[in-house]
């Protein structure tokens, strides 16, 4: 029998002090439902440690990465206080095992939301959107993983940079943007690659929480999923997203 609460440490460790871990499935697959579990006690590791949740990632939010990894659903992960980038700064590198960055839709939410719902209600209980970026890190060596590893590994999420936040009512279905690397676009893209309508991907959050027993509270942050794929980062490096209309979110990469 897998031992999901030593995977757990293991998941943690390995996020906690930057050091790649093997590929569990290397020695055993786990299925998405122990991935599953396994983000979930590696996360309160965490919580234990005082971090918070303070919202949640959906990944795999294109239809085309969802056909390419033999999916009819995303995944989503746990996003903590201790993610949060400051917009403009500067990341410490070291942080992370091999850090990616992709362009993102940022919700803030208003009311309490949780179980089924339609894009529109979902989008009822928000009360900003905002242009974002999310620096995902899979901890596994090589970035190597299957879908039970990625998911155990709170699905890659690492750290967010969030902008300037709309008015919930702001149009972010099919936004154009440009993601660049030291004045060079390494993404061009639109909003509308995050399921047709982020709004959708808001939902899912909603209901896939529900379905680990936790709810989105008033203050959460939901990160919709990359409208692009990710770029590579290296210490140096100055990130900057052009988001149409939203304005433009950015970081920097320290050694």
């Amino acid at each position: 029998m897998t031992d999901l609460v030593k995977l757990a440490e293991i998941a943690d460790t390995a996020a906690l002090t930057a050091k790649a871990m093997p590929q569990f499935s290397d020695t055993q697959a786990l299925s998405v439902a122990e991935g599953y579990a396994v983000q979930a006690l590696s996360m309160q590791r965490r919580y234990a440690r005082g971090d918070r949740r303070i919202g949640i990632k959906m990944g795999f939010t294109s239809r085309a990465k969802q056909l390419q990894m033999g999916l009819s659903d995303m995944i989503w992960g746990r996003l903590t206080e201790s993610m949060r980038e400051e917009e403009g700064g500067t990341i410490d590198f070291g942080r992370y095992v091999h850090p990616r960055v992709e362009p993102e839709i940022a919700y803030l939410i208003r009311d309490r939301l949780a179980g089924n719902v339609t894009p529109l209600e979902a989008m009822n209980a928000v009360a900003g959107v905002a242009p974002a970026m999310e620096i995902i890190d899979s901890r596994y060596d090589n970035f190597k993983f299957d879908l039970g590893d990625v998911v155990a590994d709170n699905s890659s999420s690492s750290g967010f940079v969030i902008g300037d936040w709309f008015a919930p009512d702001t149009d972010v279905r099919n936004l154009g943007l440009v993601m660049s690397i030291n004045g060079r676009a390494v993404a061009v893209g639109s909003t509308a690659a995050i399921l047709g309508n982020p709004a959708r991907a808001l939902a899912a959050a909603a209901r896939m929480a529900a379905s680990a027993g936790e709810v989105l509270h008033p203050g959460d942050i939901v990160l919709a999923g990359g409208a692009t794929a990710a770029a590579a980062l290296a210490p140096g490096d100055h990130v900057e997203t052009q988001f149409q209309t939203l304005g433009t979110v950015t970081f920097n990469v320290g050694g």
